[in-house]
């Protein structure tokens, strides 16, 4: 994610922006920070806050007793994600878009893995459905300002005809029709938010080939989803 801060409160129609600043990168690792779209209901105006907030890619459960969990759980499978104990909570309590411009996926073939980079048809920003959660780091002392940890994870989905020959797995992207309902805190039956998963539709991608050099997190610049020369 490369875009500024003033064109994400934009695109997601953000009341607020909170948490550090997140510098641009064209190669996201886990444990690294992310932006994240959330909205929070104020129990006693019951007024809703769009938010722009930063949290850690990989979802450290509250039971979790190290924040290393996190990083076996950067993405949850929409199939099983409010079944799951490490998600079920957050799916019905706290969940999110993810802003992006495009992923990175591996292509296995008979001559080694070919990387895509795939991004919406014109451009556009894409919101992946993620959730977040809270962890309290039983290490620190109560007053330490980094006791909190928010982290998040991004829900994935089998991949359609048309991606499936790259990866049989792809982000489920939540389309801009279908936002507010996904952010709407209102939301808090797990059937309902299963329905609401259920009628997300299939994304419409445009996959191109980019060089290996996206495989190393040591590089990190715009040639990165340049097509392969």
């Amino acid at each position: 994610m490369a875009r500024a801060t003033a064109d994400l409160v934009s695109a997601f129609g953000v009341d607020d922006v909170a948490g550090p600043e997140v510098r641009p990168s064209w190669n996201i690792a886990p444990t690294q920070r992310v932006r994240l779209v959330t909205e929070r209901l104020d129990p006693e105006t019951g007024e809703l806050t769009r938010l722009l907030e930063t949290a850690r890619w990989g979802l450290v459960p509250v039971w979790a007793k190290s924040a290393s969990v996190g990083a076996r759980m950067i993405n949850a499978r929409v199939e099983t994600v409010t079944e799951k104990p490490s998600f079920r909570a957050a799916a019905v309590k706290r969940r999110a878009l993810v802003p992006a411009e495009g992923y990175y996926e591996w292509q296995k073939t008979g001559a080694g893995k070919i990387p895509h980079y795939l991004t919406s048809e014109d451009g556009s920003l894409l919101a992946f459905a993620g959730l977040y959660e809270f962890w309290k780091d039983p290490e620190l002392p109560e007053e330490a300002e980094e006791q909190w940890l928010m982290s998040c994870t991004i829900i994935t989905t089998s991949a359609t005809d048309a991606l499936g020959h790259i990866h049989d797995r792809t982000p489920l992207i939540v389309p801009p029709d279908l936002q507010a309902d996904w952010l709407d805190p209102h939301l808090a039956d797990k059937h309902d938010v299963r329905q609401l998963l259920d009628a997300m539709p299939e994304p419409r991608l445009v996959p191109r080939i980019v060089s290996a050099a996206v495989g190393s997190v040591r590089n990190n610049g715009p040639e990165l989803i340049e097509p392969a020369g």
